[in-house]
């Protein structure tokens, strides 16, 4: 009796010996693997690639969902990713701040390229987060002076686009020197990136009111818009009406007060110009303007200016370009059908089956590169940041601008939901068909 007992404690104090002791750590991928903080770097890297927090967080998913981790809840923000991991006690959530600078155009593809790897092949998630810090850190293949090209090239492709006149092109070309070399050294100040679009502005509307305007005879909102283009938040704003369509409250609702709060600072720097230079806008221009071909040579430019300022990825001009032609000539055509101010929803509605459609080729580059030029074309930053500027100038039919503005982005937006819905639904048909499962998120 006395051994059995004796056994017994014996028995008890290795079991507690034994709980005492530390798990060993998992070297799978398993719930104690590395997935989270993958999920995590990946989505903050996702959301300075310039994607909707509704794609971001669908993407992410899907990632989850092919290692196995539906333990894992995933909450996606405009500047942070938080990650929950339901599978230790207590619960752990991580977050990670997304990068303030944005993405260039070759790491977005990047980025891209390894999320598709990801979900094909399943491989560590420690490889894929070198990936994604690899294409994050990467530099760019161009250099200081073909950046600056390269703005001046999209300056006066804007130009023809939004403005096509022949005296106005000079001062494009001028200007867009100017602003890229600002953009291009400025930015690596801490104390003037602060002000810089402000400061911006202002240099270049008291550039044109004081030297261009008389020798020009154009507005001088108009004259000046084009090269404020990488200030101008229209991709921020397309985002943010993408997100509130979507039901993402928070996300779109903070996104669009960025970008109305970026369009004052550069309206008040374009007013503040006017004030000093003592010239008011001009409410029509006296200019002729160019030929129907004009927008047409603005679009190449504009895919030329891209592939060098914003260091697109290798053998992708002619992509972009297409990309640009189609949601141009979409633009026209919902011109025609539906009138100017829901131009942009058919614009959007085509150019995204357009851009996935070629995107599935393997000598085309991710769609979000594509994606990204399109949607910059279909301006409404620009219009927006007119509008504004008039209202704050006194200048008469300025609410109506902004009106239309807004109109357009809602435009946009719901065409942008319509066509990533017919495209997924033709890949879901196209999969049904061979017979695949559909994957979570898809």
């Amino acid at each position: 009796m006395v051994t059995g007992m004796a056994g017994l404690r014996a028995r008890l104090r290795g079991v507690v010996s034994a709980l005492r002791q530390p798990a060993p750590e998992s070297t799978d991928d398993g719930p104690t693997g590395s997935v989270p903080d993958l999920l995590g770097d990946l989505g903050a890297t996702l959301l300075a690639a310039s994607q909707a927090t509704s794609d971001v967080q669908r993407t992410l998913e899907r990632i989850a969902a092919a290692y196995g981790r539906t333990d894992i809840r995933i909450f996606v923000l405009p500047t942070l990713v938080l990650v929950e991991d339901l599978s230790t006690t207590p619960t752990q959530t991580s977050i990670f701040p997304a990068p303030s600078a944005a993405l260039r155009l070759d790491q977005a593809g990047a980025v891209d390229h390894t999320v598709r790897r990801a979900l094909a092949e399943r491989p560590d998630p420690a490889s894929v987060a070198a990936e994604v810090e690899a294409a994050r850190t990467s530099p760019s293949r161009f250099g200081a002076a073909l950046g600056i090209f390269g703005y001046t090239l999209l300056t006066v492709g804007f130009g023809l686009v939004l403005n096509p006149t022949a005296s106005a092109l000079p001062v494009y070309v001028i200007l867009g020197v100017v602003v890229g070399t600002i953009v291009r050294f400025g930015s690596r100040f801490p104390t003037l990136s602060l002000i810089l679009p402000v400061a911006t502005a202002f240099a270049v509307t008291l550039m044109v009111a004081v030297l261009a305007r008389p020798i020009v005879h154009d507005d001088v909102l108009r004259l000046v818009a084009p090269s404020l283009l990488s200030f101008l938040p229209g991709l921020t704003l397309t985002i943010a009406a993408v997100e509130l369509t979507a039901g993402q409250v928070i996300a779109g609702a903070s996104r669009m007060v960025y970008g109305i709060a970026r369009l004052g600072l550069l309206a008040f720097g374009v007013y503040a110009g006017l004030l000093v230079a003592g010239e008011p806008p001009s409410p029509s221009s006296n200019a002729d303007p160019l030929g129907v071909w004009a927008p047409w040579v603005g679009i190449a430019l504009v895919s030329l200016g891209y592939y060098l300022y914003s260091t697109a990825p290798k053998h992708s001009l002619v992509w972009i370009l297409y990309a640009l032609v189609v949601a141009y000539s979409a633009q026209l055509l919902g011109h025609l059908l539906v009138g100017a101010e829901l131009s942009g929803l058919i614009g959007a509605l085509i150019v995204v089956p357009a851009v996935r459609l070629v995107a599935l080729l393997r000598i085309a580059p991710p769609p979000a590169v594509m994606l990204t030029c399109a949607y910059w074309l279909l301006v409404p930053g620009a219009m927006g940041f007119i509008g504004i500027s008039e209202a704050a100038s006194g200048t008469a039919g300025a609410s109506s601008t902004i009106l239309s503005t807004f109109g357009s982005l809602l435009a946009i937006a719901i065409g942008m939901m319509l066509g990533a819905g017919l495209s997924r639904d033709a890949v879901a048909m196209a999969r049904g068909w061979r017979g695949e499962t559909p994957t979570r998120g898809t």
